[in-house]
């Protein structure tokens, strides 16, 4: 299917591995032309030369961004113009009881998770409107709907994009611009790949194994049964960035293997 991306500028917050960076491969697929971010200078322009040398026609850069850091924000906002696709992307994550997340800790993960896909928006919607053409995708989880007791704080945040999400959807009324957010579950990302490969070499038992052993544990209900992949996250994403997914607007659709 030709999703006719092809001359469209996309930005992709938190795309040096994982979901962004599959997102930044199917837009480069389809002939976009994208920008990646990452916090870390090396890392970022390590994924842009891959992304080239994967990519060799395809117009693709990066911005180095710590979405802590109000200064390296600030400095961000002011190179971005003319994009047509914002994926809100950029998000951590920490495993903490409730009676140990500090005051700063909650104030932390809602910046970076929460108020990045809103001054991100907050600049590039209202040329999206001008123009009469544009997409917004918020990456979200369903810890924002089936909130973990273990990351309260973190599911906090996955709910308020929701929310922040839906508000902007009807502020599209009667154009060709969409705003709309993708609640992703158990996903096998590099992060995620790393702590379950030490754990197993740990326990002595195959990666498979303990893969399979960690779904078993932490979503039994699973209708996949497995770790969901990057990039069928990224399908998703790639579908409600095209002009043929006009009319899915204001909704939270889910790539969650099922679980909830």
């Amino acid at each position: 299917m030709n999703l006719k991306l092809e001359g469209k500028k996309a930005f992709i917050s938190g795309s040096t591995q994982g979901i962004g960076y599959a997102i930044a491969q199917q837009l480069l697929n389809e002939k976009a032309e994208v920008i990646i971010n990452g916090r870390n200078e090396e890392k970022t322009n390590l994924a842009v030369q891959k992304l080239k040398a994967e990519f060799p026609d395809a117009i693709v850069s990066g911005i180095k961004t710590d979405f802590s850091n109000k200064e390296e924000v600030a400095n961000l906002l002011s190179k971005l113009d003319n994009i047509d696709i914002l994926i809100n992307n950029v998000g951590v994550f920490e495993l903490k009881a409730f009676e140990d997340i500090e005051e700063e800790d909650w104030y932390r993960i809602f910046d970076i998770n929460v108020m990045s896909g809103v001054l991100l928006s907050q600049k590039l919607l209202p040329k999206m409107l001008e123009k009469n053409s544009g997409r917004i995708i918020f990456i979200s989880s369903e810890s924002g709907v089936n909130i973990p007791e273990n990351m309260i704080h973190y599911g906090m945040t996955k709910a308020a994009m929701m929310a922040v999400s839906n508000g902007l959807s009807k502020l599209t009324k009667g154009t060709e611009v969409t705003v709309n957010t993708i609640l992703g579950g158990p996903t096998y990302s590099d992060g995620v790949a790393a702590t379950i490969e030490h754990i197993a070499s740990l326990q002595n038992i195959e990666v498979e194994q303990m893969k399979s052993a960690i779904i078993q544990q932490t979503n039994p209900n699973s209708l996949l049964q497995r770790f969901i992949n990057p990039d069928e996250i990224a399908s998703l994403a790639a579908y409600l960035s095209s002009p043929l997914s006009i009319a899915t607007n204001g909704s939270c659709l889910r790539a969650d293997g099922g679980v909830l």
